[in-house]
């Protein structure tokens, strides 16, 4: 049988490219498999090609890697593709957030919606459908999962322009599950939900233990344990307000919305104090890939020399739906990113939606979930038209939607008058213009 063949298009991007590598190597019928590792900088190249080879010699695998800064050379007969790329370094990302704060728009992370997002969607675009023309000619029947943000958005660009198989993975789905069987002291074994919406603004439909809603559980936590409450402050108050739990952090949440980030008072209660991983400070990450553009090569260093490297499996989903499309078959459900079609009723067929997806041999399928309560659905659906527009700006060559999007950015808009929204964009777009040639201008 032939060797199973996975490309990592960004491969050094150390954390995801260790994680996904354990544990595509963790199961049986890839444990010979070839790991071609791509990246545009050849001393991460070097290093990430050093470390996944120490895993695999720490395993006893059979398996070989092949670094390379040779696009195509990577892609060519993959079986699955891995995409985890930054377009444009910290010096250029960092004005996505910089910029808004001048003009008032406080923003925590600013890689997935707003303002922030947007631009950084506008400048990977162009980059992700390469890779994916390249996938059309070299791997075309290969199963192709974006861990790159904003997910959303560059997912519904990515299946409007193409017909491979593609679908975007965050870990934030599972992660909160987790966090939430923690809170009520349950065995995660015992947890099964429903999770739908739009990535970094999904919600558990429902949220059961043994069959048996747990929601009454979590709210007597979130509502009586002053622990649980302060270390998401955030998307508690949005649980006890909407009925449904966000599946993402305090902090990210904070800047996708109206309520939490539009005066210093409120930063204050609900955005600073929090004491999960993001309660939200400004430029939080931002922050910390500055820390590590000078710490990068010590992390690879220090893998490098440990003992004891860990082979368990991780909780990531991304190793469990190739085994199960052209591995040992084992069905696997997980949350992707597809366009809606009708998947969630109320919102656009056109929105880019983050809801149960079933792996197989027969490859990748979304599973219906219906009508989504109505107050969730109008926040989600109002979140997947603002991305709609920035897609569609990028379609169509029209900076115009690029500000029509932004206008409607619930955070800017409670913070801002159109006309400084309209400056704001102007002057982000201006900055960006060496990225944004295949809009003519960058004048509004």
């Amino acid at each position: 049988m032939k060797k199973k063949k996975f490309t990592f298009i960004g491969a050094g991007s150390l954390g995801f490219t260790l994680a996904l590598a354990r544990d595509i190597l963790s199961f049986e019928a890839f444990r010979d498999c070839e790991l071609h590792l791509m990246d545009i900088h050849e001393g991460r190249l070097e290093y990430a090609a050093k470390a996944v080879g120490r895993l695999i010699s720490a395993g006893g695998y059979a398996a070989t890697v092949h670094p390379t800064t040779d696009r195509k050379k990577a892609l060519e007969g993959a079986d699955g593709v891995l995409i985890t790329i930054l377009q444009g370094g910290v010096d250029v990302w960092r004005y996505d957030i910089e910029i808004p704060k001048k003009y008032g728009v406080d923003i925590n992370v600013g890689d997935t919606r707003g303002p922030a997002g947007v631009m950084r969607f506008l400048r990977t675009a162009p980059v992700m459908l390469d890779i994916i023309r390249d996938v059309e000619k070299l791997c075309p029947n290969a199963i192709v999962l974006n861990y790159t943000n904003p997910m959303a958005m560059l997912c519904g660009y990515l299946q409007r322009m193409s017909k491979v198989s593609i679908t975007g993975l965050c870990h934030s789905v599972q992660g909160t599950a987790w966090m939430l069987s923690q809170w009520i002291g349950v065995d995660m074994s015992d947890v099964t939900y429903t999770c739908a919406g739009v990535n970094h603004t999904a919600f558990y439909l429902d949220y059961k233990v043994k069959g048996e809603d747990a929601y009454p559980l979590i709210y007597d936590k979130v509502k009586n344990d002053p622990a649980i409450y302060n270390a998401e402050p955030v998307r508690n108050e949005m649980f006890l307000h909407f009925g449904y739990y966000p599946t993402e952090s305090s902090g990210h949440n904070s800047e996708y919305l109206p309520w939490f980030r539009k005066r210093e008072d409120l930063i204050e209660k609900y955005c600073t104090h929090g004491t999960n991983w993001n309660p939200g400070h400004y430029a939080y990450i931002l922050n910390e890939y500055l820390k590590a553009a000078d710490t990068w090569e010590d992390s690879f260093k220090e893998f490098l020399t440990k003992e004891d490297i860990d082979l368990n499996r991780g909780g990531e989903y991304a190793a469990n739906i190739f085994n199960a499309v052209f591995g040992n078959g084992e069905h696997f459900v997980f949350n992707g990113n597809q366009l809606n079609n009708g998947i969630i009723a109320n919102m656009q067929p056109s929105a880019c939606v983050e809801t149960p997806v079933l792996a197989s041999p027969t490859g990748l399928q979304p599973i219906h979930v219906g009508k989504m309560p109505e107050n969730i659905a109008t926040l989600t659906d109002l979140t997947a038209r603002i991305e709609e527009m920035a897609v569609n700006a990028v379609i169509e060559g029209d900076v115009n939607k690029v500000l029509q999007a932004n206008l409607f950015d619930p955070l800017s808009a409670a913070v801002l008058s159109m006309a400084e929204i309209r400056e704001m964009t102007q002057e982000m777009l201006r900055k960006n213009e060496a990225f944004l040639g295949y809009f003519g201008s960058v004048e509004l």
